[in-house]
C-alpha cells in the first residue's frame, strides 16, 4: 500500500517506460492471473465486501465473477490484438503530380491512469474493475483511489493484483492503490504525471473533478460516468397488453439493489388513459409491497433520504407508494407529476438515489415528446411498446435516441451487460465524453492514443504496423480490410 499519491505516480511512471511495450500476450497473462488471485482469496473477500456494504452473499458473489471475467475478457482482446486499429497507407512513389509517403497509425497506450474506486459496487467498478482492468489493457499502470466505504475489501483485492504482477514479471509500479479524503484525490488529479481520470459516482463528485483536471497546466480527459434517471417511456398498446406486467418489470428494476444502481429507473412517463390508470395502480400497488433494504453505507441513506424529501417539496408532486417519514434504508417510493410541471420544472430529473422513481402523467403524446425532449443527457432510455406504438411515433424514437447511450427497447435498464457492443454512457451530465463506453472492451479505448509513423524503417515499426504482420492482426491496409502481409 502507498498513500503518497506522489509516489506512487512517479512508480507508476517509471513503470509506464516498460509496460507501455508489454506484448499483448504478457498483458493477458498479467490479467488472467489477477482474476485467479481474487478468486482465490475464496469466502474471506466475499464476506469483507458484504459486511462492509450491506450487500448479500449472493450479489458479492455475482460481483466478483463479473469482476473476474471482465479481467479475462480484457486479456482475450488484448492477446487477439486488433484493438490497436492498426491502419496503413502504403507509399506511391509515382502518383502524381506528387508521391505519397508511406503512413502507419495504431493506438497506444496514454500513460499512468488514476481510477476511483465506486461506493455502490465494491468488486466490479472499483479496484480490479472494469476502469483498472482496460486501462491495464490498454498499457496503462494503474494508481486506484480505494473508496473509504470499503476499503478491507479493496486492500484484499490489491493485494491480489499485486501477487499477479509480481509472478507474471511487471514492472514495480505497475499497480499502486492509495488511500485517503478529498485532498489526496485532489493531488492525484492534478498531479502533473497523471495521464488519464477515470471515476463512476455522483454528478457532484465527477464534476468536480473534470473541473481539476482542466484547471490543470496540461488539461489531461477525465472519463466520469455520472449517473442517470433512465427515463421508462411507456405506450398506449403496451399498456393494453401487458400493463400489470410493465408494472411488475419496472417496481422491481426500481428496487432492486435497494435502488442503488447507474440505470435504475427514477422517471417512468406515460400518457393518461383508462390502461394507464390501471397501470399507475398497480405499479403503486406492487412498490408498496417492496419491504426496504439496507442502503450501502450511512451516507447514501442520509443522501436518498433528503433528496427524496426535497423532491415531495417540489410542486405538483405527490406521494402514491411509501412513507415520506419512513428512517428505514432504501425505503421504497413512487411519486406523481403532472407532465406540464414536469416541462416547466428541471428538478424534478433530479437523480435520487436509491428505490425511488417519479412517475409523470402526459396529457397527450405531443407532451410526452415535449418532456422527452426536456430531458438531460442519460446513460439509457426505454421504450415499453408494441410494435405498432413504434411506428405510429417514429419521431419519438428520434428524439429520445439524442439522449442516451443504450436505448432500450422492452426491456429494464438494470442489467449492464459486459460485452463487446455494450455502451455504459451517454450526452452529459450522464458521462463527461458520450463517445466513450466504461462497461465491454470499447472500453480500452479511453486509454489510448492514436500514434502516426510517416517512413518509418520497417524494422523500427511496432509489431502490430510491421509489412510481414507478425501478430496476424486484421489491419486497414490502402483502405481494405485485411490480415495480409507483404
Amino acid at each position: 500500500m502507498n498513500n503518497n499519491p506522489n509516489s506512487a505516480l512517479t512508480a507508476a511512471t517509471q513503470a509506464f517506460e516498460i509496460y507501455r511495450d508489454t506484448t499483448g500476450k504478457a498483458k493477458a497473462a498479467f490479467l488472467r492471473a489477477a482474476a485467479d488471485a481474487i478468486e482465490a482469496l475464496g469466502d474471506e473477500l466475499l464476506e469483507t465486501a458484504s459486511r462492509e456494504s450491506n450487500l448479500p452473499i449472493g450479489r458479492i458473489t455475482g460481483e466478483r465473477g463479473r469482476t473476474c471475467g471482465q479481467l479475462r475478457m480484457f486479456a482475450n482482446h488484448v492477446e487477439e490484438g486488433s484493438w490497436v486499429n492498426g491502419v496503413i497507407d502504403t507509399a506511391l512513389p509515382d502518383r502524381q503530380p506528387l508521391p505519397r509517403v508511406d503512413l502507419r497509425k495504431m493506438l497506444v497506450p496514454v500513460g499512468p491512469v488514476v481510477v476511483f474506486g465506486a461506493s455502490n459496487f465494491p468488486l466490479a467498478f472499483s479496484t480490479a474493475g472494469g476502469d483498472t482492468a482496460s486501462a491495464l489493457a490498454a498499457g496503462c499502470p494503474v494508481v486506484v483511489k480505494a473508496h473509504p466505504a470499503h476499503l478491507e475489501t479493496a486492500r484484499l483485492v490489491a493485494s491480489a493484483i499485486t501477487k499477479a504482477a509480481e509472478e507474471t514479471g511487471m514492472p514495480f509500479g505497475v499497480f499502486v492503490q492509495v488511500e485517503g479524503d478529498y485532498e489526496t484525490g485532489h493531488a492525484l488529479v492534478q498531479h502533473p504525471l497523471t495521464a488519464a481520470v477515470a471515476f463512476t459516482g455522483s454528478f457532484a463528485g465527477g464534476k468536480a473533478l473534470f473541473d481539476l483536471a482542466n484547471q490543470r497546466e496540461k488539461p489531461i480527459p477525465v472519463f466520469a460516468e455520472m449517473g442517470s434517471v433512465n427515463p421508462i417511456f411507456v405506450f398506449e398498446k403496451a399498456l393494453q397488453q401487458r400493463g400489470e406486467q410493465l408494472a411488475a418489470q419496472i417496481a422491481d428494476s426500481v428496487t432492486l439493489g435497494a435502488g442503488q444502481f447507474c440505470t435504475n429507473p427514477g422517471l417512468v412517463f406515460g400518457v393518461q388513459s383508462e390502461a394507464f390508470e390501471i397501470f399507475q395502480k398497480q405499479l403503486a400497488e406492487m412498490m408498496a409491497a417492496k419491504a426496504p433494504a439496507p442502503m450501502l453505507h450511512d451516507g447514501i441513506a442520509q443522501n436518498y433520504r433528503e433528496k427524496s424529501h426535497r423532491l415531495l417539496n417540489e410542486p405538483g408532486v405527490n406521494l402514491v407508494a411509501g412513507d415520506d417519514f419512513s428512517d428505514l434504508d432504501g425505503a421504497p417510493l413512487l411519486v406523481t407529476a403532472e407532465g406540464a410541471e414536469f416541462v416547466k420544472n428541471p428538478q424534478l430529473q433530479e437523480e435520487v438515489f436509491g428505490p425511488l422513481s417519479v412517475l409523470v402523467l402526459c396529457e397527450s403524446q405531443e407532451q410526452m415528446l415535449e418532456a422527452a425532449r426536456r430531458l438531460s443527457g442519460q446513460l439509457t432510455a426505454t421504450l415499453m411498446a408494441e410494435t405498432d406504438d413504434l411506428l405510429e411515433n417514429a419521431g419519438f424514437i428520434a428524439a429520445i435516441r439524442e439522449k442516451c447511450g443504450r436505448l432500450v427497447f422492452n426491456n429494464v435498464p438494470t442489467g449492464v451487460e459486459v460485452t463487446h457492443a455494450m455502451h455504459h454512457g451517454g450526452p452529459f451530465p450522464a458521462s463527461t465524453n458520450a463517445r466513450y463506453t466504461s462497461v465491454g472492451t470499447a472500453a480500452i479505448l479511453r486509454f489510448a492514443r492514436p500514434l502516426c509513423f510517416q517512413n518509418c524503417p520497417d524494422e523500427l515499426l511496432p509489431d502490430a504496423l510491421k509489412n510481414g504482420n507478425p501478430l496476424g492482426l486484421q489491419r486497414f491496409v490502402d483502405g481494405v480490410f485485411t490480415p495480409k502481409a507483404w
